[in-house]
């Protein structure tokens, strides 16, 4: 089964808490604060598989999540790293975050690594806290939480050339006669569901990568027929061989598909039309198919035309060559995303939420949020006089009281924080 799109959910590793240790060695006096480090939460990694051709593992592993960093232990020992979770996946998959479009990985190369959550910083134990002032901490850090998101991991295929044109113009009988590929050919629209890959050599022995595409069909570009499951499979390919069929064997103009399958590349991506493209008048063997290439030269006279007869093999040697030489002279064009962001820009990161936010409820009611408060808050480390006091410092450190003055608040007044409440006391 072929499958090139999956959404799966991607959890990164949370780091290990620090910990509160203190010394005790027989005849050693005034021992001190012992506590080590939590250790970093593991990665979660994709790799490039050159042996894999679909995504179909990851449609029954829809959940990535990489291990958590080990807790800090005693006599300042650092707790172990979490293990990083590798994910193989085919040559040419890009890793979108869901809600946003943002390209996070583009895999095109063999074994090639991206990581696309980072693990959590493990947490400092107490022994790093000590100090003149304070001989004995009682506290340590949290582990901080791993990134973790909604992804889109998609497949488009890594080909040269791709074949494009309307259902039944005979792409994959061309595939078939120059490589060797064996596509479903069939009498009937829409044969072709999924991209076919062959590798295809000329006489002169050069060799690339042909593609045969899904067809393509009029609003293709915003999502009728197969839609964007063909279109974006084409970004990957620098070169464009479009097939068309002179013969007028379905009953279409083959002026009027040459014009359709042009837009259709238009309207998905201006940069689609900037791939050289080569003219492919096929079925040449049937009746109307001179008359038919002699008005469609008249119309397009700068438009380089190869006559061919896919079925007996005839006329696809100057096709081929003409694909190797445009392929020897035609960057690689990079991937977009859905803000239209090359993939190369990778994490162009969107728009933060405040990181203190300081809200009226109702009278003498405030609330606290924020992604900084949110990350520095954890009720189950508030258990002694000393973690409050802490708890406190940290609050006035980052501005919350002078935030919380200036919104309004007067002493007395409630303070609603990640679910809990506390009174605001001024000094």
């Amino acid at each position: 089964m072929f499958v090139d799109q999956v959404k799966v959910h991607i959890k990164a590793g949370r780091g290990g808490d620090g910990i509160v240790s203190f010394r005790h060695e027989k005849y050693v006096a005034y021992g001190g604060p012992f506590g080590g480090d939590g250790g970093d939460g593991g990665n979660v990694i994709f790799e490039a598989d050159p042996g894999m051709t679909t995504l179909l593992d990851l449609r029954y592993h829809r959940k990535v999540f990489a291990t958590p960093g080990e807790k800090g232990k005693n006599k300042k020992m650092h707790g172990a790293n979490g293990e990083d979770k590798i994910v193989k996946v085919p040559l040419g998959t890009i890793v979108k975050v869901a809600e946003t479009g943002q390209i996070v990985a583009d895999l095109t190369k063999p074994h090639q690594q991206q990581i696309v959550a980072h693990g959590g910083k493990g947490g400092r134990g107490n022994f790093h806290f000590k100090s003149s002032r304070n001989t004995a901490p009682k506290y340590a850090e949290d582990g901080k939480l791993g990134d973790e998101f909604d992804a889109i991991v998609e497949l488009r295929v890594l080909a040269d050339v791709g074949l494009v044109g309307f259902p039944s113009v005979g792409k994959s009988t061309f595939l078939d006669a120059v490589s060797r590929a064996r596509p479903e050919i069939g009498d009937y629209p829409f044969t072709t569901i999924h991209p076919n890959v062959g590798v295809v050599q000329t006489k002169d022995g050069r060799s690339f990568i042909l593609a045969d595409l899904p067809g393509l069909i009029e609003g293709a570009s915003t999502g009728k027929g197969l839609g964007h499951q063909f279109l974006k499979h084409i970004e990957r390919c620098r070169v464009i061989l479009h097939v068309i069929d002179m013969g007028s064997s379905e009953g279409r103009d083959p002026l009027e598909d040459y014009e359709i399958i042009n837009n259709e590349l238009k309207d998905y991506q201006m940069r689609l039309l900037e791939r050289p493209q080569i003219v492919v008048a096929n079925k040449m063997d049937l009746d109307n198919a001179k008359e038919n290439l002699e008005r469609f030269k008249k119309k397009y006279p700068d438009v380089e035309v190869f006559e061919t007869t896919t079925i007996i093999h005839e006329g696809l040697d100057p096709v081929l060559r003409k694909a190797a030489d445009l392929l020897a002279t035609t960057p690689t064009f990079p991937i977009m995303d859905d803000e239209g962001t090359e993939s190369s820009v990778l994490y162009t990161f969107e728009e933060k939420r405040p990181e203190i936010e300081v809200t009226q409820v109702e009278d003498h009611v405030w609330q606290v949020t924020g992604t900084k408060i949110e990350r520095a808050f954890n009720i189950n480390k508030l258990n002694t006089e000393e973690d409050f006091y802490l708890f406190a410092d940290r609050m006035r450190y980052m501005g919350i009281d002078a935030a919380l003055r200036e919104a309004g608040c007067m002493d007395g007044d409630t303070v609603q924080l990640c679910g809990f409440e506390f009174e605001f006391i001024e000094n």
